[in-house]
């Protein structure tokens, strides 16, 4: 039997009897058996989105038919709504299959089924569910994610941010909201020194998304909002907005978050130890960084892995390493553990993968070590 990885894995015939027991307490005609063994008999080959999928398709078909009355069964099972901290993947996971049943079909019912994402996001997320509602009845639902940005829940304040994100990861993009993302910014605003951390990282990554694509939006934003309000939250979302920006070198960004004086710095000593690689071993980067000027200089300190491809191509992958404040002259010794392990978003390859220092976005030093598989 092959050994399966991942958040996918959860999603078989063990959560469609989780689901449907659920589901039974309140709507005793609900087959759980049946489902389990449609779900188990459907979802081998398939990947985590397909197989929550063939969970809510399970539900449609044995839910009643009428939808509203369908929605009333399915939040009658959602339970408490999550503390802060509680995380969706490993406390109401099984609730992914009930959001994309909303997603699938619930549009022709959009106000009964902005309700009920609502009450999901309090337990699991509906960052997902909500975007064909947001390209299908743009007015309506750019309305309740403005009252939402406001909602005394931080999981309703979270959804309102990360389901506008433009380029949210597993999710289709919102290309609109790239061309033109004045309507996210108008969502985040409420948002920009949010007491909760949960909120705080979407509203980062969601200006963070906006960089990428509207670099001097961001840019603008995030100054103003550090005037506007100077607040350690706000502060925590601009530098962590930034990050993209800041790893790119726009000295813009690194203005903003307070990273001076690249030009006074000097990397006099960097090396790699060991310089010969097997997968799974690590390398050991020690440097030194000092500041030549006669005043004080805060300074973001990152390095660059350039990954060998198959076709010998080098493709540059930015690491954070620290931020120093160095005095006038100062010399600090840094070091880092970079392990070379396979992971699920990067495949290596051997040959001689270059190290580039970089400080305030300039590379001031390289070595070089060998992997050799």
């Amino acid at each position: 039997m092959t050994t399966e990885y991942g958040l996918k894995r959860h999603f078989n015939g063990d959560a469609a009897r989780l689901i449907g027991g659920k589901i039974r307490e309140v709507h005793p005609d609900f087959d759980v058996d049946e489902y389990a063994v449609e779900v188990e008999r459907r979802i081998p080959g398939k990947e985590l989105k397909d197989r929550v999928l063939v969970l809510a398709e399970g539900l449609r078909s044995r839910l009643p038919e009428d939808y509203p009355e369908s929605v009333k069964i399915i939040l009658a099972i959602l339970g408490d709504e999550l503390a802060e901290g509680e995380g969706m993947f490993n406390v109401s996971w099984y609730l992914m299959p009930v959001a994309r049943f909303v997603e699938e079909y619930g549009l022709d019912h959009p106000e009964v089924s902005l309700d009920a994402l609502v009450e999901i996001t309090k337990r699991h997320t509906a960052e997902y569910a909500i975007r064909p509602f947001i390209e299908q009845h743009h007015e309506l639902t750019m309305k309740r994610m403005a009252d939402w940005a406001r909602d005394p829940s931080h999981n309703v304040r979270r959804m309102a941010s990360e389901g506008v994100r433009p380029r949210l990861p597993w999710a289709r993009t919102l290309t609109a909201f790239v061309r033109d993302p004045q309507p996210v910014l108008e969502i985040l605003e409420p948002l920009r020194s949010d007491p909760s951390e949960y909120v705080r990282k979407s509203v980062a990554n969601n200006l963070n998304d906006i960089s990428k694509d509207s670099p001097d939006v961001a840019l603008a934003t995030a100054l103003r909002w550090s005037q506007e309000s100077p607040t350690p939250e706000t502060t925590w979302i601009v530098r962590h907005a930034l990050r993209t920006l800041v790893k790119k070198g726009n000295q813009e960004a690194l203005a903003i978050v307070g990273v001076t004086g690249g030009e006074h710095i000097r990397v006099p000593a960097m090396g790699l130890h060991p310089r010969t690689l097997a997968l799974g071993e690590s390398t050991m980067i020690r440097l030194d960084v000092e500041n030549t000027d006669s005043r004080r200089h805060t300074v973001t300190v990152d390095y660059v892995v350039h990954h060998v491809r198959k076709n010998g191509q080098r493709i540059p992958k930015v690491f954070k390493l620290t931020t120093l404040d160095l005095a006038p002259g100062e010399r600090r010794a840094v070091e880092k553990s970079h392990p070379v392990r396979e992971v699920s978003t990067r495949r290596y390859y051997p040959g001689e993968h270059l190290v580039d220092i970089q400080v305030n976005g300039q590379v001031l030093a390289t070595d070089r070590f060998d992997l050799r598989l």
